[in-house]
């Protein structure tokens, strides 16, 4: 399943079902076929993701920083982490509350 964010404020957002829900998750918004953020909980929605970010990059970091690094071997490759998922739906979210209008999906 692909969730289609849409707004009057934005051009449609598409994402996968599993980093759709848990950026739904981290906002408070159910997972489902059918909803809406309004421009009121917008604010709330940035700052939760905003953290989770934060809180994420603090735990990556700790884990870098714990792991003995092997001289032999090249650089890792990073995973795609919240950071990265979340920031075009943020950008949604801020141009929306700032034209005040709501994000909806499955309409």
């Amino acid at each position: 399943m692909i969730y289609k964010f849409q707004s009057q404020a934005d051009s449609d957002l598409f994402m996968n079902v599993g980093p759709a829900e848990r950026i739904l998750a981290i906002i408070g918004k159910p997972a489902g076929p059918k909803g809406i953020i309004e421009p009121a909980d917008m604010p709330a929605a940035i700052a939760a993701l905003e953290a989770a970010v934060a809180d994420e990059e603090r735990v990556r970091e700790a884990a870098r920083q714990a792991a003995q690094p092997d001289a032999a071997a090249g650089p890792a490759a990073q995973p795609i982490g919240l950071k990265q998922r979340s920031w075009p739906f943020i950008q949604m979210l801020k141009r929306c509350q700032a034209a005040d209008k709501p994000v909806v999906w499955g309409v």
